[in-house]
């Protein structure tokens, strides 16, 4: 039975959102979405956890999702946030190993969940399907090893410049859609840590601190200079 609320008559619907299924065809997107079904998560519900069998690929619709790790004293590393379009659990599709990953649930969420089995079937029948998800993949990669460098050889304030620089928009202002706490860890400091540097960074005129989720960039040059 095909998921109609995943796949209509819509530029935003969850199939079409999705890089790795825009080149197909109406009728090959119908076929993705008659292995789909609609699945609803409310703020703080895990879709999935460390150690977990996954199954199959989740693609978000509405809302967001963050992905992160536990190490083993009980430290979180957050991953990536994912919002509407994104896809997550992908690597159940070539492997049968346990998921290393917990998926939490930011905010209400519509989840469109398609068969991992059937999907890898559908990739034998629909190679470019596989060529997007690699290519997706390799990009997740290539993040995955610029956070650890960044970790490893740049400063606690350099990592933080850079990612005020990524996340600023037209008008110079951050606006967070995640916690504090979890930016502290997508930047691979404590809390604590991101709390006295942007305190910092204010005290030297560079930003401005408009309460806990928006920060306005006063000083680009400067910051771009830091994050160098």
């Amino acid at each position: 039975m095909i998921c109609h609320s995943c796949f209509q008559d819509s530029e935003k619907n969850c199939i079409r959102m999705v890089p790795i299924f825009s080149s197909l065809t109406i009728d090959e997107m119908i076929e993705v979405a008659s292995i789909t079904s609609a699945k609803e998560y409310e703020k703080g519900q895990f879709i999935y956890n460390q150690g977990d069998i996954g199954n199959d690929l989740y693609v978000i619709h509405k809302g967001r999702v963050k992905i992160s790790r536990i190490s083993s004293n009980g430290k979180e590393q957050v991953i990536r946030i994912v919002g509407p379009g994104e896809f997550l659990g992908e690597l159940t599709l070539f492997s049968s190993m346990p998921l290393t990953e917990n998926a939490e649930v930011m905010e209400n969420t519509n989840l469109c969940l398609i068969e991992g089995k059937r999907l890898k079937d559908l990739m034998k029948k629909y190679p470019t399907i596989a060529f997007k998800l690699l290519e997706e993949l390799s990009k997740r990669l290539e993040v995955a090893e610029n956070l650890i460098e960044d970790i490893n050889l740049h400063s606690a304030e350099t990592r933080l410049a850079q990612g005020l620089l990524k996340m600023k928009d037209s008008n110079d202002e951050v606006v967070l859609n995640m916690t504090k706490g979890d930016l502290a860890s997508q930047l691979g400091m404590s809390q604590e840590t991101l709390s006295r540097r942007l305190s910092l960074f204010e005290e030297q005129g560079l930003i401005e601190q408009i309460g806990n989720k928006k920060i306005l960039i006063l000083d680009i040059d400067k910051l771009e200079e830091i994050s160098y």
